[in-house]
């Protein structure tokens, strides 16, 4: 039975949360080089903020927020997080060291922690199979909608105010946007159980993570989406930063030219990759993960003549083509993931697709390029970040690997999940 609910506003206010709890991302990595200098601080530093301080607890207690979901209401829990997450990153502009900004980070990690999979489990009992494809990819479009915002509003107003105004700015509306929630969306369960005597029972965590771990497909995902979050998410929060260092680039006009390539790239990705699976890969998870790893290889030969640019035009134009190749991945890897568990299990698999690629990948990413900076400053000097991130960009190799072994598993498995009781 479906909910009455309009299913377009339903997919409208969960891209607008997923808009608003991905900008403070893009926001951070605008400012690192700011925050840098108001602190002094290190790249080894600064990786460590924007990596593990985030990731250990994002992905810590990503798991027990999801089995919530798994199992309560999630629109409660989505309105919860959204509030403290907005609260969370109006503080980072009070932080007056190191470790007091770690601190509110957590907070900023523990509210995104709780939106991320809640939401997609939502949209999975919204969308059918053949339709979910284009709708996850409608509510990624929150994340490069967030570069919009993030990159060019977080350029001007960290150029004429400071990064610490910028963050209280930012963070302010999320308390609105937890009440519009609370009051628009409703948990679709509440109809479904309507009459029942009691609940399905759910599932013990030792009984979801065998589940989940038995199936071949969903650890290949796994370390596919990880090695992608490692070489590929982790990296891009340096990217600022290496436009300001090798081009001369301002914070302002990094974020106007981030704005046009991740913005407008990542939509044009997410969004056609999407509809190209519903309309000529519907109910095709094989054909979809063969497409998606294909975009893998060549976005990683992209990003490394991206590295390799001799001015700012040329890394412009490779930043905007592995920014399509990018987006392009995640909406079917995540709609063949939903379709691929049980409906009791969507939103902690999504919570240990991120426990891996947050720790593995979001924690040492952005940690390892800043540790390889500072090794590589004493032979190259200022140009030490461009050859710490082309050391990364092999990488994608190895994910693409992972997501075309994948498509060798998945019909079996989908097929068997559809005949569960």
């Amino acid at each position: 039975m479906k909910p009455a609910l309009p299913r377009q506003r339903v997919l409208l206010v969960l891209t607008v949360i997923n808009a608003f709890t991905s900008v403070d991302y893009q926001a951070l990595g605008l400012t690192l080089q700011s925050i840098k200098t108001d602190l002094h601080l290190s790249d080894s530093q600064l990786g460590l903020l924007t990596g593990m301080a985030f990731a250990l607890f994002y992905s810590a207690l990503g798991i027990p927020l999801a089995r919530w979901a798994d199992r309560g209401n999630r629109v409660t829990i989505i309105s919860l997080c959204t509030a403290l997450y907005g609260g969370a990153v109006a503080l980072c502009g009070i932080a007056g060291n190191f470790f007091t900004l770690m601190l509110i980070r957590i907070g900023v990690a523990v509210g995104e922690a709780g939106c991320f999979p809640a939401t997609n489990s939502l949209l999975a009992d919204y969308f059918a199979r053949a339709e979910r494809p284009r709708a996850v990819a409608i509510s990624l479009l929150g994340a490069p909608l967030s570069v919009l915002i993030g990159y060019l509003l977080v350029g001007w107003l960290n150029q004429l105010y400071g990064w610490r105004l910028t963050f209280g700015l930012l963070g302010t509306p999320g308390l609105a946007l937890a009440v519009i929630t609370s009051l628009v969306l409703y948990e679709p369960r509440a109809s479904v159980t309507l009459g029942r005597a009691e609940a399905p029972a759910q599932p013990t965590l030792k009984q979801v993570a065998v589940t989940l771990w038995s199936k071949l497909t969903f650890r290949r995902l796994v370390y596919g989406f990880t090695a992608l979050s490692f070489f590929g998410g982790g990296v891009a929060q340096w990217h600022p930063a290496f436009l300001i260092r090798s081009f001369g680039l301002n914070s302002a006009a990094s974020g106007t030219w981030l704005t046009l390539i991740y913005g407008v790239g990542g939509m044009v990705g997410t969004y056609w990759s999407g509809r190209w699976a519903s309309r000529y890969a519907a109910g095709n998870e094989r054909r979809q993960l063969q497409a998606i790893a294909v975009a893998s290889v060549v976005t990683g030969a992209i990003s490394a003549l991206l590295y390799f640019s001799p001015d700012k035009y040329w890394a412009f134009g490779c930043m905007a083509l592995s920014a399509v190749g990018f987006s392009m991945i995640t909406a079917p890897l995540f709609a063949t993931l939903q379709t691929l568990v049980p409906e009791r299990m969507r939103a902690v698999s999504i919570a240990l697709l991120y426990l891996f690629s947050n720790l593995i990948g979001m924690g040492f990413g952005p940690l390892t390029v800043g540790t390889l900076s500072d090794a590589l400053r004493p032979l190259v000097g200022e140009e030490s970040l461009r050859y710490a991130l082309l050391a990364m960009t092999p990488g994608y190799l190895w994910a693409g690997w992972h997501l075309w072994r994948a498509r060798n598993t998945v019909v079996a498995e989908v097929a068997a999940e559809a005949l569960a009781p």
